[in-house]
């Protein structure tokens, strides 16, 4: 009996051992597995305890976001905010080109654009951030695949406005190129390359989508700036030509008034030789000034249409300006009481 309890005792020992050692093990794994799939562990986080606003289930649908496409707005935080807040998450780097969103510090912000004309310029930002964060999350490797992609896609697409703004970012985010290449190719540019569009899929369930959005509220701007240079160029057009129009009328007039006294003259001091001569020369005198007077009536004509143009130029700019001013955060109107 002794012997069986002395047995016992080193089975209950050996056990504990084991179950210790189990749990050891358990905690070990859990450990290791936390520090080798943190980031993983930090999205689910932040996407359980997600609640989404209805603005931001409205961006992801409209935008066609897929299940995934989703979850990295969730694991992010995605918000949107007025121009006080969005200022203090979001630090502009130049003056003059107002920014709409930003990934920073694994959140995303977007600024709320209240004006309708814009109507798609929160989801396409909204989709851009969301990219950013994929792209942060993806394997070396797998960035070095996709940036490759990107960078031969670019070599095909660019556009002298995607250079300026790759430039920008060339200034003020150096080595974020493929990032940024990442995020604006998928949001802004339709029809790439089928393994772009097979690679970009898991993000969106219809990709179309929010590249209209993207077209719809450019258009906007294009048609603007497209109808100013038009204006601008027949304003300098018509400037020119009626500076010299201005000069030759006055050249002009200066002639035929140096005529007309010329006449006057000689008729009182009674240098006609005959009543024909007078009547001639007369004749050829009131011919100059009505024509002259018919240039000086296409000459004001032609000023008016210019004061008219110029008026509807500074409209366009004026309306330019709103736009602007409605996509930037610092220029937003102060809250009202």
């Amino acid at each position: 009996m002794g012997l069986l309890r002395l047995t016992l005792k080193k089975k209950l020992s050996f056990g504990g051992v084991l179950s210790g050692l189990i749990i050891s093990l358990v905690l070990f794994g859990a450990a290791a597995f936390l520090i080798l799939n943190r980031q993983y562990v930090y999205d689910q986080w932040n996407a359980w305890h997600y609640q989404p606003s209805s603005s931001i289930n409205t961006i992801s649908e409209r935008a066609g976001l897929s299940d995934k496409g989703k979850f990295y707005l969730a694991a992010s935080d995605a918000v949107v905010e007025d121009a006080a807040h969005f200022n203090n998450d979001c630090v502009r780097q130049e003056a003059k080109n107002p920014i709409l969103g930003c990934y920073t510090n694994l959140h995303i912000y977007i600024y709320n654009v209240t004006n309708t004309e814009l109507d798609g310029i929160e989801e396409v930002t909204a989709a851009h951030e969301m990219l950013h964060a994929a792209w942060d999350r993806l394997s070396d490797s797998e960035r070095t695949r996709i940036g490759n992609m990107l960078d031969a896609e670019y070599a095909k697409i660019a556009t002298p406005e995607l250079k300026a703004r790759m430039d920008y970012y060339s200034r003020n985010e150096a080595g974020e190129r493929q990032n940024e290449l990442h995020s604006i190719l998928g949001t802004e540019f339709g029809n790439l390359t089928p393994e772009l569009e097979s690679y970009y899929s898991q993000y969106f369930t219809d990709r179309k989508k929010v590249v209209a959005l993207h077209d719809k509220y450019e258009s906007v701007f294009t048609q603007l700036t497209t109808q100013a240079d038009d204006l601008y160029s027949q304003l300098t057009a018509l400037g020119k030509k009626i500076s010299s129009e201005s000069a030759a009328y006055n050249q002009q007039a200066t002639a035929l008034s140096a005529a007309i006294q010329d006449f006057n003259n000689r008729a009182k001091a009674g240098s006609f030789t005959s009543a024909a001569q007078f009547n001639a020369e007369r004749a050829s005198l009131v011919a100059q000034t009505n024509a002259l007077e018919a240039e000086r009536t296409s000459l004001n004509a032609e000023i008016s249409s210019y004061n008219d143009m110029y008026t509807k130029y500074q409209a366009l700019t004026v309306r330019t300006q709103e736009l602007n001013n409605s996509i930037d955060s610092t220029v937003a109107p102060a809250p009202s009481l």
